[in-house]
């Protein structure tokens, strides 16, 4: 049984910092590429970032530069810092497979971007 738990979240002031955390089971994780989404509220969840077995990233236009999506395959778990937040980052973020697997999410962990 698959289960992705993801934790870090909170509230941050607009251009500080919060590292999401996300353990994974049920699959051998270091095989997979995983990733973040996030979605704010009345909109559509979308890709933030992704990270291959291998290592490689990608980032939406949105994060990139600010945010840095990491693994730890000894662990079991996918990272995601978040640096420089803005109030546009204020959402409920998720963890998954790359690509997404519908009935694999989770929770999510809120982040709120606030002065």
């Amino acid at each position: 049984q698959v289960q992705l738990v993801e934790s870090g979240g909170g509230l941050a002031q607009p251009g500080g910092s919060l590292r999401l955390s996300c353990a994974a089971s049920g699959f051998t994780f270091s095989r997979f590429a995983m990733s973040w989404a996030h979605q704010a509220p009345g909109k559509e969840r979308e890709l933030v970032a992704a990270i291959t077995s291998g290592g490689s990233t990608y980032y939406a236009d949105s994060v990139k530069g600010r945010f840095i999506i990491s693994r730890d395959n000894a662990k079991n778990t996918v990272y995601l810092q978040m640096n420089s937040l803005k109030f546009e980052d204020t959402a409920v973020y998720y963890c998954n497979k790359w690509p997404f697997r519908s009935d694999y999410w989770g929770q999510g962990t809120q982040v709120t971007v606030s002065s």
